[in-house]
């Protein structure tokens, strides 16, 4: 008998690491050349990985949802028999990984699903694999829908043909609702709509991914839209009083956009669960604070540049930065760099006229904030004198925000500093 390193196997040329789903031997059990050891996922494909000869399961290196670099060795064998072994190729490539899930497809029964039943969740096993999870994305199904797909896997893992398998029927648990007389059950609408006539216009491809992401994010994270009102009346007052001086000064123009993210960044560094992601059960608090900026391109789509590491810049910094990335998007010129990273997005709403809005959120942000359009409205003032009727320029601010992980207080809270330090900005601040 001798000992072989298993490794990970490389399953596309693109792929330099993969995901193990779960272990089908155990540690101490023997087996036949060919038998499944493991299962392993990548964001392209499953795959099976079979034993290269018989032998006996020493050691396990990884366990089941780590990532594994492609080569690493992630089990000790103990060969029975003395030659040279081989994975073989057509196991570990991603067209043998088609072909075994094309066989499982005809050989496994397939569950009915009717649409006119009722019905419950009882998939136990909410571990998606990566091939899983993009094929979701890709159709637009939320974790909630994913968790109703009824899964034929091993320990009641959801496959890829599940999921197939599932869209082939029509998505029927896509519009469920709860059952009044059983909140555990769900019903299934029938949904029909007329299309009407009329000029038909095909989305390019940046529409296209701005509606696989907004639909994703709607149907990822239930979201909650919180409102203050902010006095804008005295940065209103400072930036008309020095925007002359500004870009003479710096040669910059002082717009309304760099005094915004100057203050979200305080009010993020404040409260630094707003800054986060989510990643399964897990909340990720980002460590830097980099402020997206929605802004419509001249297609009329939709673009989030980033000013990174706001928090750490002074107002001329992040009034270049702006004024950059402005620019870039006008042209068309922005790269990737310019696009990643984000960590908390602002849309200034009021460009377009709006007194307010309720984003969707950029994910996998936690949070957008919307700034609506300033104007001057009579309001109640308190004075030395009393209560007082003045002009005061105004402005509506609404958060919206997922609830999976950022409650009412949180949220509400944010949204409110941001607010405070709008109302509080210093008329006697140097340029």
């Amino acid at each position: 008998m001798s000992k072989f390193d298993l490794k990970m196997p490389k399953m596309g040329e693109s792929i330099t690491e993969g995901t193990i789903i779960n272990w089908l031997v155990n540690v101490g059990d023997s087996f036949e050349e060919g038998d499944i050891i493991l299962e392993v996922a990548t964001d392209k494909v499953d795959n099976e990985v079979p034993a290269p000869a018989s032998g006996t399961l020493v050691e396990t290196l990884f366990q089941a949802k780590e990532v594994v670099p492609v080569g690493a060795v992630i089990a000790v064998l103990e060969i029975s028999e003395e030659k040279n072994v081989k994975p073989k190729k057509q196991s570990v490539n991603q067209s043998a990984g088609q072909e075994s899930q094309k066989q499982e497809k005809v050989n496994k029964p397939k569950p009915s699903i009717s649409l006119s039943t009722t019905f419950s969740n009882t998939n136990s096993n909410t571990f998606f694999s990566p091939l899983v999870i993009k094929i979701a994305k890709d159709h637009h199904i939320s974790f909630e829908e994913l968790a109703r797909i009824p899964a034929t896997g091993h320990e009641g893992r959801l496959r890829k043909s599940d999921v197939f398998r599932y869209l082939e029927d029509g998505r029927p648990y896509q519009f469920s609702q709860p059952v009044t007389q059983d909140p555990t059950a769900y019903r299934i609408p029938q949904l029909t709509f007329d299309k009407g006539k009329g000029k038909v216009i095909e989305m390019d491809r940046m529409r296209q991914m701005i509606a696989d992401h907004m639909v994703y994010s709607k149907h990822t994270a239930p979201h909650v839209t919180a409102y203050v009102e902010a006095d804008m009346t005295n940065m209103v007052a400072w930036r008309n009083a020095n925007k002359k001086a500004f870009q003479e000064k710096y040669g910059e123009r002082l717009t309304f956009t760099p005094l915004f993210v100057e203050a979200v960044a305080k009010a993020v560094k404040d409260f630094p669960n707003i800054n986060a992601s989510v990643d399964g059960n897990n909340i990720i608090v980002k460590e830097d604070i980099n402020i997206g900026m929605a802004t419509a391109l001249p297609s009329g789509n939709l673009i989030v540049p980033v000013v990174k590491n706001a928090d750490s810049k002074d107002l001329k910094t992040i009034a270049e930065n702006v004024n950059a990335l402005a620019n870039k998007a006008r042209e068309n010129k922005l790269g990737g760099d310019d696009i990643k990273g984000s960590t908390f997005t602002i849309s200034n709403v009021g460009t377009f006229g709006s007194v307010m809005g309720t984003p969707i959120i950029n994910q996998p942000e936690v949070a957008i904030l919307a700034l609506g359009i300033i104007k001057k409205r009579a309001e109640v003032i308190e004075t030395e004198k009393g209560d007082e009727i003045a002009i005061r320029s105004m402005m509506y601010l609404s958060l919206s925000f997922d609830h999976r992980v950022v409650d009412g207080f949180l949220g509400g809270s944010f949204v409110r500093r941001v607010a405070d330090y709008f109302e509080q900005f210093d008329v006697n601040r140097q340029i």
